[in-house]
């Protein structure tokens, strides 16, 4: 039986109800956007065009990088135009699309990121074997398994979502559509949804989350045995990944490791990881990496001599 819809049109109440605050916020929120997409597009361009970042390592950084400006751009450009008009609106369609997408980056996201954990683990703990375990073959195939494995949490995710029926209020409170708050909006109970994106979301990131620590106890063990030199270069490759982690995770947990009900703070958080994770990541990684650094140098001077040319 098909499930009858009376709303078609949903209002965002938005990140703030002032004017005044939205028109700051838009002139904070689009140099950070412009910033994640500048950062993120020059880490890819950077790895692509450089013959000494052919490594599995920076590979996945580079898609990394790519999930990071498809993820925020599912809500941020629909978020900062809504900032600039009093009523901020999205179809039911494009709800429900906002989400699918919303949420098949952000899981690849998380894939990958368990996916470059697993790259250290191997390059620190058995380097002789690294380059036949990590083969281009296989890397390929671990990235192939990320996308895929954030389109089959995504679908699960939207099979949720259609079956809900929607007869109002129309107002979502919210700045992009997710799951917790499109919820409060559907004319049935919830309770067994809540239960399934609990643990749709909510265990498998907590599940990958302690898979990720476990395998940076595994390194941390295994590198007390390495020169001070070894564990000095070995720890500041780990790091950048290890606070990348956090930044994403721990934002991640607060909002799906729970049933489905929202907090006054749900909406700062996911400012956090929606726009502020994403730019932070090229920063992080290039700032602590020497090679990503002098590839891009090179990378610079090379554009400058063509365009003296």
């Amino acid at each position: 039986m098909a499930v009858k819809n009376n709303v078609t049109q949903l209002l965002f109440t938005g990140l703030f109800q002032d004017p005044e605050a939205e028109r700051i916020s838009f002139a904070v929120f689009l140099p950070v956007y412009m910033a994640t997409i500048f950062g993120n597009g020059l880490i890819i361009l950077t790895v692509n065009s450089s013959k000494s970042l052919n490594s599995p390592m920076y590979f996945f950084l580079s898609h990394l990088s790519l999930v990071e400006i498809c993820y925020s751009s599912t809500v941020v450009p629909k978020f900062i135009s809504g900032l600039l008009v009093e009523n901020k609106t999205i179809s039911l369609d494009g709800c429900v699309t906002q989400i699918f997408f919303f949420h098949f980056f952000g899981i690849a996201e998380i894939l990958l990121l368990t996916v470059m954990a697993y790259d250290r683990y191997v390059a620190i703990c058995k380097p002789l074997h690294y380059m036949t375990i990590m083969s281009r073959p296989v890397c390929q195939m671990l990235v192939f398994s990320s996308w895929l494995g954030g389109m089959f949490h995504s679908v699960i995710q939207i099979l949720i979502i259609v079956q809900l029926p929607f007869c109002g209020p129309h107002v979502i409170d919210h700045y992009f559509c997710d799951l917790h708050p499109l919820f409060k909006l559907a004319c049935t109970d919830t309770f067994v949804e809540g239960i399934i994106v609990f643990a749709n979301s909510g265990l498998s990131t907590m599940i990958l989350f302690l898979l990720l620590i476990s395998s940076y106890v595994v390194i941390l063990v295994h590198l007390r045995n390495q020169s001070a030199e070894g564990r000095r270069k070995a720890l500041s490759t780990c790091a950048s990944h290890i606070t990348v982690v956090l930044l994403f995770f721990g934002p991640a947990t607060f909002l799906y490791l729970r049933p489905s009900f929202t907090f006054s703070e749900d909406k700062l958080v996911s400012v956090f990881y929606t726009m502020v994770t994403p730019m932070m990541n090229p920063i992080i990684y290039t700032l602590r990496n020497a090679e990503v650094k002098n590839a891009m140098k090179r990378l610079w001077r090379k554009k400058l001599n063509l365009g003296g040319k």
